[in-house]
């Protein structure tokens, strides 16, 4: 095999994963996840998620977990450590917000 069908190869493997992840992130959290997350001092931050990496509540027409649309969506929130949400900062200044923000 050569080294350019070797590299082809690794790359198309890792595009599978990377979308077979994607599929599999897409869906709500559920009950434990949620619990889970709460047990280990978590909080809900908005506003801070990548886009497709938000926990969940990503505003209208969405499903849920992985289903934001933008970088930083206002709507859509990841579990932070407790105590942290504030303090992150994302880019153009803003900081995550425990409630929905209207970015």
């Amino acid at each position: 095999m050569s080294a350019k069908t070797s590299v082809t190869t690794a790359m198309l493997a890792g595009a599978v994963a990377t979308v077979l992840a994607s599929f599999a992130s897409a869906a709500p959290l559920t009950k434990a996840e949620a619990s889970a997350a709460v047990a280990a001092h978590k909080e809900k931050c908005y506003g801070v998620a990548l886009k497709g990496q938000n926990d969940c509540a990503a505003g209208p027409g969405t499903t849920c977990q992985g289903t934001s649309t933008m970088d930083f969506q206002g709507n859509a929130w990841k579990f932070v450590q407790g105590g942290t949400c504030a303090s992150i900062q994302v880019p153009g200044g803003a900081h995550g917000s425990l409630t929905p923000l209207k970015s």
